[in-house]
């Protein structure tokens, strides 16, 4: 976002107003967000489901239910997606009840396009700027039933287990915890040999030792997966303690 990783955020905008709808995601396509829009509570429900969203643009008034319901129910799940409310309703009450709730941000029919995009880019820096904090100051990074001690440089396994990385695996898994969810080239997993990782198929046997190790856990065996022709994504969400 305002990049929180190397791929595009990923914004979804609600609003049961298709005409209001395509011209916010046209907006937000040329200004190279990944894009998606849902014209329901159920269509953002199945569309969160599928992938992670960053940022939600939230119309209050929807046909299956109410946004104020949908921010509620988000945060008392612990969701962290950012939320910016957008209504015909200009009362300062539904203002404060919105961000008491959980909204980020709140505007009010009819507004300004750029005035939505400026928004929108702030809470992704801030958010992105929360995340690095966050990284930096936690020792441990959980994902699927693998913990990674980051300060010790260790490897455990959901029972327990410590599992012994070269120092060549434990940077490439800590490079592929960096950016859960993203498809991370050759030349990016290692940057030092960005000149020839291309064609260095040594980058794909270490990562397929880093396989096996995390294959001895339950689920273990789907974590990195393959992309052919571009480089691999490690597919899990990343908890940081």
């Amino acid at each position: 976002m305002p990049e929180l990783s190397s791929r595009q955020p990923r914004v979804i905008v609600v609003d049961d107003d298709e005409d209001i709808r395509s011209l916010i995601v046209g907006q937000l396509a040329q200004e190279h967000y990944d894009v998606l829009s849902a014209g329901s509570l159920a269509e953002l429900g199945a569309a969160m489901a599928v992938q992670p969203v960053d940022l939600i643009v939230l119309d209050l008034n929807l046909p299956d239910g109410d946004g104020l319901s949908l921010c509620r129910e988000l945060r008392s799940q612990g969701s962290g997606v950012q939320i910016i409310m957008v209504t015909a309703r200009g009362g300062a009450i539904d203002r404060v009840l919105g961000l008491e709730l959980g909204a980020d941000d709140y505007l009010t029919k009819p507004f300004e396009p750029r005035e939505l995009l400026v928004r929108i880019r702030n809470l992704l820096r801030r958010s992105r700027s929360a995340e690095k904090a966050q990284q930096k100051a936690a020792r441990i990074a959980r994902f699927g039933s693998w913990r990674l001690d980051l300060f010790q440089r260790r490897l455990i396994a959901g029972d327990d287990r410590l599992i012994m990385l070269s120092s060549a695996e434990f940077r490439l898994l800590s490079r592929f915890i960096e950016e859960p969810n993203v498809v991370l080239s050759r030349e990016t997993l290692v940057p030092e040999r960005r000149a020839t990782a291309a064609f260095d198929r040594s980058i794909d046997l270490q990562v397929s030792r880093l396989r096996q190790k995390l294959a001895g856990s339950p689920g273990g065996e789907g974590l990195i997966l393959t992309v052919r022709g571009e480089g691999y994504v490690l597919a899990s969400t990343v908890i940081y303690e």
